[in-house]
């Protein structure tokens, strides 16, 4: 049987992507927390967890026919990879990340520029590195292993780290000064094995899925049933661009609308649709919306 060999991000992103999977229809398997090789059921993929930041150069390399990761993690490796997809969603959301300069709240460092001759502490080392470069300013930057946070302003002078909501560097008493990289999942592949016809369908297949699972997060089906002279009432209540699909029941002078839209909006509009006659109302859940 054909395989097509992917890499998974293990650790923070593990969850989500898991979750993303199930919700494409791919389920993912995995009974040991410390286990790596995760069964599914698709028997044409064989999935191996990784470190995300191992997963480009892997991919890279061949050893992956393609990957899960961040584009912080392309760009933080420079490897060369064929992207498929954008896939939207983190750790804990479904928004871009940051990595950002840092310096403590009483610190008189304004700007990059202020860091010349300083020390600077990130994981994403080389991005750094490119980031003082293109602002002209030398400064010593060093790799950190992780509690980022504690090191300024004992150990170094300024961090660069990966935020989503900020509260982390606020609870550590630092304040952001700039902005170095926005980064969102990236599903892409070796661009050798992207050539073969046969992981290039399983992998355009699997994306459309992946996108098609996000695209569904925070959207809703809706049905309902109103009598025909309700109908122009009922649709100027739905949202504009959402056209419900209209169907004939056996009920003479009735029919069923059926509409997809954000789930934020269902709570307002299901009244107003009942007092302008929508009858039999069910809101039910999405796995996939493919475009």
């Amino acid at each position: 049987m054909k395989k097509l060999k992917m890499g998974l991000p293990k650790g923070t992103l593990q969850k989500a992507t898991f979750e993303i999977f199930a919700k494409a229809g791919i389920k993912i398997y995995s009974n040991d927390a410390r286990a790596y090789k995760p069964s599914s059921n698709d028997d044409e993929l064989d999935i191996t967890l990784f470190r995300a930041q191992e997963i480009p150069g892997y991919v890279e390399q061949g050893v992956l026919d393609c990957g899960i990761s961040g584009y912080d993690w392309i760009c933080e490796s420079s490897a060369v990879v064929k992207e498929i997809c954008e896939l939207m969603y983190a750790k804990s959301g479904f928004s871009p990340v940051r990595w950002v300069l840092a310096v403590p709240e009483n610190s008189g460092i304004k700007s990059a520029k202020g860091l010349v001759n300083k020390r600077v502490a990130t994981e994403i080392v080389n991005v750094a590195k490119k980031y003082l470069r293109k602002k002209g300013v030398k400064a010593e930057v060093e790799f950190s292993w992780g509690a980022t946070e504690v090191k300024v302003p004992d150990f170094v002078d300024a961090i660069i780290e990966l935020t989503e909501t900020g509260n982390s560097l606020r609870a550590n008493k630092l304040k952001i000064i700039d902005e170095v990289l926005v980064s969102t999942t990236r599903f892409f592949a070796n661009p050798a094995a992207y050539r073969n016809p046969w992981k290039m369908e399983k992998m355009d297949s699997i994306a459309i899925l992946l996108e098609g699972a996000l695209a569904a997060q925070n959207m809703v089906g809706l049905k309902m049933n109103c009598r025909e002279k309700d109908i122009k009432k009922i649709i100027n209540i739905l949202p504009a661009m959402k056209k419900p699909t209209i169907s004939k029941l056996s009920l003479r002078d009735w029919v069923a609308l059926e509409v997809v839209l954000e789930e934020n909006e269902v709570k307002k509009i299901i009244p107003e649709l009942k007092r302008a006659g929508a009858e039999g109302i069910i809101e039910y859940p999405l796995n996939k919306v493919i475009p």
